[in-house]
């Protein structure tokens, strides 16, 4: 193996080679050397190497969580059990702060995406040396870019300005593309960013893999439906309504199954705890979960069969606060997403007991994971999406229409009317929020706010106490804190590590 980003990042190389190595040891069985290098000689080793989904699935991106108005995290909140909120990031976050954040030790998404990157480089640098079939090598080097092209994409809209003509010579990333250590490690322009994006996505449609395989779905690769469905999040992203409808009608082709949540949906284990203890107003309370919570490993999350490529969101606090705003868009006598993703009294669970404070939470895989890779549902909002803004509100009625009727409870209001375009894409945008909390919020509100049209624009707005790197100052009135639409802050702070390490080569974000 080659030596890599010695500058970048040495968090970097350890997770990507530990990862790397260990994960992959059945076919990876020569040691390192001296020069740190390692011989892989076989497609089979590659294939190892991105067989392994543990190295790719979770991304823990605490903008998705704490950053929008699906966050729900509140004074009141707070008050109610202080203890449970003693980790300032999430704090920092919900108040898009720019002081304390880049010295925040938890910051596992910058150094996660590039472990990636590596292992996808690892596999394209070693590609034309190794023996196997013309069509292996077609495969790895498909998944290699499209690996590469997913992690640069979250890095840009998490670390990054929007990409508009206006931005696109703002710093960007550091542009890797081999093992090599000789790359520059300064940050590119935005724009040098997306043209990298746009050409790994191009190799990554060059797939010849459908989704299915032997009859079975094989979501943690690149498939013609999951590149698709990546690509149509892209150019949805980038406003280019035509091309995400083509990328959607693509993905939708290779495979299009959706869980039917009035026959496919369950309860699993309950949760059992006891509120107010040792006083009058002591209770038993029981805590329903849906089957999905019942795992910790990534069993039904694999099994998860809307997948078209398999990434979560990961939240080591395990809560997902549902904001006031974005409970009140369910219906919830019909909704059977509110029935089973929203869980009542999970505040309790989360040592809120004494005294009690009720607050539910949003659950999907434990308390940890949320799908943010690609998948049917999200894929059928794209196209409905697109087909609103290109003037279709028919045709995008139809279309989110044909989730819907997998979501609400048999013999309640399913289809959506909407009497113009305007209409259509408000009640697509909320049938997205609905859909998909947490993961995609974020990414949409950056590009509402950068798109031609004024009506989806959000100004993000939060009152909380004010606060220091250790500690909120609770005894002081609460006070108002900001995002607007055209804020710098959109572009998270980088880790002062890397900054750091770098000896300065790599530049934070100006605020």
């Amino acid at each position: 193996m080659k030596k890599i980003y010695s500058h970048l990042s040495k968090t970097i190389i350890l997770a990507g080679l530990t990862s790397l190595l260990f994960s992959c040891k059945k076919f990876l069985e020569e040691p390192p050397s001296k020069t740190s290098s390692l011989v892989v000689k076989t497609t089979a080793q590659l294939n190892a190497l991105l067989d392994n989904q543990r190295t790719f699935y979770t991304e823990e991106n605490q903008s998705q969580t704490y950053s929008t108005d699906d966050c729900g995290f509140t004074v009141e909140l707070y008050n109610g059990g202080r203890n449970t909120f003693s980790t300032l990031s999430t704090i920092q976050f919900a108040t898009w702060d720019n002081q304390y954040i880049p010295d925040e030790s938890r910051d596992r998404l910058w150094n996660g995406e590039f472990a990636k990157i590596f292992a996808a480089n690892l596999a394209l640098s070693n590609l034309e040396d190794v023996t196997g079939t013309a069509e292996e090598k077609a495969i790895i080097k498909a998944d290699a870019h499209f690996i590469r092209a997913y992690s640069y994409w979250i890095l840009a809209n998490t670390y990054c300005l929007p990409y508009t003509e206006a931005n696109k010579n703002e710093l960007g990333l550091p542009i890797k593309i081999s093992t090599s250590f000789e790359e520059p490690i300064q940050r590119q322009s935005l724009e040098k960013v997306y043209q990298l994006i746009e050409s790994d996505l191009a190799e990554a449609l060059k797939t010849p893999v459908s989704l299915t395989r032997s009859g079975k779905p094989r979501h943690w690769r690149a498939s013609i439906a999951g590149v698709n469905g990546f690509a149509a999040r892209y150019y949805l992203n980038r406003n280019n309504y035509a091309k995400a409808t083509e990328h959607a009608d693509a993905a939708l082709a290779d495979y299009s199954l959706l869980v039917d949540y009035n026959t496919e949906m369950r309860y699993g284990r309950d949760g059992f705890v006891t509120i107010n203890p040792g006083t009058p107003q002591a209770q038993a309370v029981t805590i329903k979960y849906p089957y999905t919570h019942d795992n910790q490993d990534q069993t039904d999350m694999i099994k998860w069969k809307e997948f078209l490529y398999y990434r979560v969101l990961d939240n080591a606090n395990w809560w997902y606060i549902p904001s006031q705003q974005l409970l009140n868009l369910y219906d919830k006598s019909n909704d059977l997403r509110y029935q089973y993703h929203i869980v009542e009294n999970y505040s309790y669970d989360r040592r809120m007991t004494n005294p009690s404070y009720d607050y539910p939470g949003y659950i999907f895989f434990f308390k940890q994971w949320i799908p943010s890779g690609p998948t049917v549902a999200e894929v059928l909002l794209i196209k409905a999406e697109a087909q609103a803004r290109l003037n279709n509100p028919s045709a995008a009625m139809t279309t989110v229409n044909l989730l819907r009727v997998k979501r609400i409870r048999a013999g309640g209001p399913v289809n959506l009317v909407a009497v113009d375009k305007g209409d259509a894409i408000k009640k697509i945008l909320e049938e997205r929020r609905r859909e998909m909390p947490f993961v995609q919020r974020w990414f949409d509100i950056r590009r509402y706010n950068n798109n031609d049209d004024p009506n989806d624009d959000v100004e993000l707005s939060k009152t909380f106490y004010p606060y220091t790197g250790s500690g909120v100052l609770f005894n002081q009135a609460p006070k108002s804190y900001i995002l607007p639409k055209n804020s710098r802050r959109f572009a998270v702070p980088l880790p002062n590590p890397e900054i750091i390490s770098s000896n300065g080569a790599i530049k934070q974000n100006t605020y």
